[in-house]
């Protein structure tokens, strides 16, 4: 890493054992934000299933929701931050119909995880015609969007650890 400089320094990071420049730009923060919503969600999604099986829906319907309104939140900055980063990051030829897919999932990702936040916020306001169908459906709602989730950060994975992606090696 020596002749990296300091200036690049901020930029380095460990892959396979050496280090890898990143590009400069937003596609050095997508990768800082895309691991939140992802994190945040699976908690909610936790919180929602133990909800079930302990049957103490008040706080941990509270913990869920705050979690998925958040991880919502994350995505939408993870979602811009990456569409931004396409822009100006070098994408091989044989990763194209990836980063087709990555990105129609993390649009329709996105869509679905702000419209199950949406309901959960309408669910916070209107707390007094709360109903346990409900409840097994925002579970149902984020077990689904998490699955949404994983299947948009394989994508986004294969982009960076199979082609490159995002990357480039030091000179």
């Amino acid at each position: 890493m020596g002749d990296l400089g300091v200036a690049h320094l901020a930029s380095c990071v460990i892959v396979a054992g050496r280090p890898v420049v990143v590009t400069d730009g937003l596609s050095t923060i997508h990768p800082l934000l895309v691991h939140f919503p992802i994190a945040l969600l699976v908690t909610a999604a936790v919180a929602d299933t133990a909800s079930l099986v302990f049957r103490c829906h008040s706080r941990l319907r509270q913990l869920s929701n705050g979690l998925y309104i958040a991880g919502a939140v994350m995505l939408i900055a993870a979602y811009f931050t990456g569409r931004s980063a396409a822009m100006i990051v070098r994408v091989p030829g044989m990763a194209h119909a990836v980063i087709d897919a990555h990105w129609t999932s993390a649009l329709w990702t996105t869509v679905y995880v702000c419209t199950v936040a949406a309901g959960r916020l309408a669910s916070i306001v209107l707390e007094k015609t709360w109903h346990p169908y409900l409840t097994r459906a925002l579970v149902f709602a984020s077990i689904l969007g998490l699955a949404l989730v994983l299947q948009t950060a394989e994508y986004g994975g294969r982009l960076v650890y199979e082609f490159g992606v995002g990357v480039a090696a030091p000179n």
